[in-house]
């Protein structure tokens, strides 16, 4: 009897493009931020604020539809 995983090659091929996704959107909300010495203006900046966190969502629906995609088995 052979063991059979519950995702195909391509489920996983498509999580891990969705978790790099992911982890761009997270790069991009990173950054310095301000100290109680100084003000830094960069923490409102449009890619922290709008930019990545579509980036992050539309990774995080990526990997979603990358787990409802059906797996394709051979035929015998």
């Amino acid at each position: 009897m052979k063991n059979e995983f519950a995702f195909g090659k391509l489920n996983f091929i498509l999580l891990a493009i969705g978790m790099a996704i992911v982890i761009i959107g997270m790069v991009l909300m990173s950054g310095s931020g301000s100290t109680s010495d100084a003000f830094n203006p960069d923490i409102f900046s449009s890619t922290r604020i709008r930019v990545a966190p579509v980036v992050c969502l539309f990774g995080y629906l990526f990997m979603i539809v990358a787990i409802l995609f059906p797996k394709r088995t051979p035929k015998e």
